[in-house]
């Protein structure tokens, strides 16, 4: 599976979806992992930890999600992202669809 991590883009998180030892763990069982690059930098990790554990890195969000069959992300796709998400894509992170209509309408349709 290709599994992509982009950057977080909601106002103030600087947490990552994912740390290079977790990168190294799906590499190993033959997944393809893709980061956008410097994803990491504000959890403190760096590109070259990424690699070193067997990912690629990317440019663009829209490269990561372009690529990827499963998006892993710490908090919901914002409006930003709602164009970025494939049908059929899978997107790992925690929704809080009561919070918002025009949100739970967004993943519906895509």
């Amino acid at each position: 599976m290709k599994i992509g991590i982009p950057t977080e883009i909601k106002n103030n998180e600087n947490r990552v979806g994912m740390t290079p030892s977790g990168v190294y763990e799906l590499t190993k069982r033959n997944h393809e992992v893709f980061i956008q690059k410097d994803a990491g930098f504000n959890s403190g990790f760096f590109n070259s930890d990424y690699i070193e554990a067997g990912a690629t890195i990317l440019e663009t969000i829209e490269a990561v999600y372009t690529t990827a069959d499963m998006i892993v992300k710490v908090k919901e796709p914002i409006e930003a992202e709602y164009k970025l998400i494939k049908e059929d894509q899978v997107v790992f992170t925690y929704f809080n669809f009561a919070s918002s209509e025009s949100h739970t309408q967004a993943m519906i349709e895509s």
